[in-house]
């Protein structure tokens, strides 16, 4: 049986809670009113999926559906304009204040239980051998067309891996690794609500994602995390084939396709966080100004 979204929440924080807790305690964790909690405990009760507030194995059992399989990061880049760090180290593996880009990612991912890690790789493949010294259950997957192709060339190689799929940009700062949770129950993306961006960003109806472009005002800034069914996931493997290997595919980014060249056949909605939970570090100037060790910005 599915779970209504409202369901599914409440599901999801006594999961996390792991004792029971009031209706109003519940009612500010899910941003919800009390009378929108309460009918919704209701019918959790009258399923048996809790008692008194708790989880019961049923409640466990209606919850893995939703649960995360696996974690995809995209690693492959050049990360161009970190340069001159990146002449020596891919850019997930530069450390901000001693400790890697990506290790904060991955740290989240393991938090969340989610044991199935793979990392698509290309420019100076072999230095991310030294993670497995920390994470020694990861999986690579070679790109060899990082250096001839845009990032859509990454997920066209670990495609088969995106049903019940988090999808990460591998050189996130995240400050807020709760956004990585063991389960989800669509297909979203974050996103960061602003007036004005300059950036690839979010329009929205709602919270569905009706398009994406660079550039625009009153939307959601992307952030490179995304999630994917197991439904969307499995149709994704296919569409990303498809537009890879059309007339011009190759320079495509990867979030075109379920966003742009297929948005009619996905329903995405946006997961909205903010600049405080997480930070892509876009220039050298930038990781200077974050990092005095690297010197003066």
């Amino acid at each position: 049986m599915s779970l209504s979204k409202n369901q599914f929440s409440l599901l999801r924080l006594l999961e996390s809670q792991g004792e029971p807790v009031t209706q109003r305690e519940l009612a500010a964790l899910a941003g919800k009113s009390v009378g929108t909690v309460n009918k919704a405990l209701s019918e959790l009760r009258q399923l048996g999926y809790i008692r008194q507030n708790a989880l019961t194995d049923p409640g466990r059992e209606a919850l893995e559906p939703y649960r995360a399989r696996r974690a995809v990061f995209i690693a492959a880049g050049f990360g161009s304009r970190l340069v001159p760090i990146t002449l020596n180290t891919p850019k997930p593996l530069v450390r901000v204040h001693g400790k890697r880009i990506i290790d904060g990612l991955l740290d989240a991912v393991a938090a969340a239980g989610i044991d199935e890690v793979y990392i698509v790789r290309g420019y100076l493949a072999e230095q991310f051998d030294v993670l497995l010294r920390q994470y020694p259950h990861l999986r690579f997957i070679e790109n060899p067309d990082y250096n001839e192709a845009n990032n859509i060339s990454s997920v066209m190689y670990a495609r088969h891996l995106l049903e019940g799929a988090y999808v990460f940009e591998a050189d996130l700062l995240l400050y807020n690794p709760s956004l990585v949770t063991k389960y989800q129950y669509g297909s979203n993306y974050l996103g960061i609500s602003v007036d004005k961006t300059d950036d690839w960003c979010f329009h929205v109806h709602g919270r569905r994602i009706t398009d994406v472009g660079i550039g625009g005002s009153q939307c959601y800034q992307m952030v490179g995390i995304s999630y994917w069914t197991a439904e969307d996931g499995a149709r994704l493997s296919g569409h990303v084939r498809d537009v890879y290997q059309s007339p011009g595919g190759r320079e495509r980014y990867w979030d075109q396709v379920p966003l742009q060249y297929y948005a009619h056949q996905y329903n995405v909605s946006v997961r909205p966080c903010s600049f405080e939970d997480i930070v892509e570090i876009d220039t050298y100037r930038e990781l200077k100004a974050l990092d005095k060790t690297y010197g003066e910005a």
